[in-house]
């Protein structure tokens, strides 16, 4: 199938690692021409050398900026003023009992996990707008509906990120710009790999025993039982940047392993 993004920009942010490098890849294989987005200039260049291995051909660009604050996110707008495809990725996360968690901590994962995609969103969308065609798509979190109580702050800026999505879809109605936000299960990232692998090594275990009895007793719901990869999760954030997605918005679409029970 092809996708329809052959002439398009889009601005993948925190894509130097897990979904965000996925999904770059993905669209540049589908012919967008994509930036990657992370804190550092030796992330995003190593990042986006990468990509051109991986697509020879790619169109890739790149901007060293912590979108995380305000600061960051006018850097990127000063370096790509305008985009087809915005896909808000990059977040945070931290198991963390909840009476620890301080005022601190909740701004900072408010901040970085929901005001980093509303900045860019608030200042894309008005030429979207205009062109009557773009994408903008959360990356959000089956926590989002499911919170889970070993990070309890994270799952809150994941459900904000779908109303936040939800909300913006409903101000866009009648135009061709769509608004979405993605569900992903458990996922092997590398923040997760990070997870495992210190929970291994904290335990005596191997990686593949801590992965087991993390779906054994953490989520015990998910269908596949396992990991999803980063590229199961591009799949589904490319298409819906796809012109083929054009009836698909306001939605919250799950690639989360069955994790969720609910049937709506």
């Amino acid at each position: 199938m092809d996708l329809g993004l052959h002439s398009k920009l889009a601005l993948v942010t925190g894509s130097t690692a897990g979904i965000g490098l996925a999904t770059a890849e993905t669209l540049a294989r589908e012919g967008a021409t994509v930036i990657v987005n992370g804190r550092t200039n030796a992330r995003v260049e190593a990042a986006v050398g990468r990509l051109l291995q991986s697509v020879p051909n790619g169109r890739v660009e790149g901007i060293a900026a912590d979108v995380s604050n305000a600061a960051g996110c006018a850097a990127v707008i000063e370096a790509f003023p305008d985009v087809d495809v915005l896909i808000n990725n990059m977040g945070i996360f931290e198991p963390k009992p909840f009476d620890s968690i301080t005022d601190v901590d909740w701004l900072r994962f408010f901040e970085t996990n929901v005001l980093s995609g509303v900045r860019l969103a608030r200042h894309y969308v008005g030429g979207m707008r205009a062109r009557n065609w773009g994408r903008i798509v959360f990356v959000s979190s089956e926590s989002g509906v499911q919170i889970p109580a070993e990070m309890v702050h994270y799952g809150v800026t994941k459900t904000a990120q779908i109303a936040v999505a939800r909300g913006l879809a409903e101000t866009l109605a009648g135009t061709n710009v769509t608004v979405n936000s993605i569900l992903p299960g458990p996922t092997a990232s590398e923040g997760v790999d990070r997870f495992v692998a210190q929970l291994a090594r904290a335990s005596g275990k191997d990686n593949a025993t801590v992965e087991h009895e993390f779906f054994q007793n953490a989520r015990p719901s998910s269908i596949i039982q396992r990991f999803a990869s980063t590229a199961e999760v591009a799949a589904l954030i490319a298409y819906t940047c796809s012109a083929q997605a054009s009836a698909t918005t306001g939605a919250a679409l799950r690639v989360d392993g069955g994790v969720v029970r609910a049937i709506v």
